[in-house]
């Protein structure tokens, strides 16, 4: 893309496979309103078989609910949150009363993401048919180590780079930009930088390593309540997608391809 490109406006560049791609994990989600049955085996239980032959493996989790103020005596703010994964635990699938995210720590291209998406929202519907969706979103997450830290300046665009591309990088320890962007009903946020070893900006997606890193965090999701519907979803992320993979080219350079793979 060129350097005067409005990625949120821009036409979607074709995509370049990257055999290498720093990707530690993709998620999209939907939330809804609650439906209290979800939290019930017997409810579940035809969602589960629905989904069970790509993801067989299911475990019950316990996860702090959302709570708006303070509970009250005696609440207790968790939920129920059933998690379903394939035997190599590289894809997973969760279902809680408010909730559905498809994750995926091994992404390979968008049209995979979204047919597993379509499958998964297609059982939801049937099985559990919320009828609204709060909230849409997919988010992309690269994380950088090594070499490519050092020679950030030459794999992200300076208007991405910030500080690491100065003179100060040999000082910087942590590092974060973070940035919402509007385009009609929907928002991205967009979130980069230097994190040092041990360190995280969001430990439910980012698990802290060993080593400094450099992260490129995107997400794109809706912002207003809309009546649910399985088609609309599915144009809806793979506009997210689409829009994302636009911005993530706008932040990159040709070099960050070559190193992670790309024919350029």
């Amino acid at each position: 893309m060129g350097p005067t490109d409005d990625p949120l406006l821009a036409t979607s560049p074709s995509e370049v496979p990257l055999p290498k791609a720093p990707h530690i994990r993709v998620i999209a989600q939907i939330r809804f309103p609650l439906v209290a049955a979800v939290g019930q085996q017997e409810f579940v239980a035809p969602f589960q078989k629905a989904i069970g032959s790509r993801y067989p493996v299911l475990r019950q989790e316990q996860m702090h609910a959302l709570v708006f103020g303070l509970p009250g005596p005696g609440q207790m703010p968790f939920q129920t949150v059933w998690r379903f994964s394939d035997v190599e635990s590289v894809w997973r699938v969760s279902l809680a009363p408010d909730f559905l995210a498809l994750e995926t720590t091994s992404y390979t291209n968008r049209a995979d993401l979204l047919s597993r998406f379509a499958e998964v929202s297609s059982s939801l519907a049937e099985h559990v048919a919320p009828k609204v969706v709060d909230r849409l979103g997919v988010r992309y997450i690269d994380r950088l180590v090594g070499d490519a830290v050092t020679d950030i300046a030459k794999l992200v665009r300076p208007e991405v780079c910030g500080v690491a591309g100065t003179s100060l990088r040999t000082h910087v320890v942590h590092s974060i930009t973070e940035s919402i962007f509007k385009a009609d009903s929907t928002q991205l946020l967009a979130r980069w930088g230097s994190l040092p070893a041990g360190a995280t900006v969001d430990p439910s997606a980012i698990e802290p390593i060993n080593e400094p890193s450099w992260i490129l965090d995107l997400d794109m999701f809706n912002v207003s309540p809309v009546p649910f519907s399985n088609e609309r979803l599915l144009k809806d992320l793979a506009h997210f997608s689409e829009r994302l993979y636009t911005f993530f080219r706008w932040a990159v350079t040709d070099e960050f391809l070559r190193r992670y793979g790309g024919s350029v």
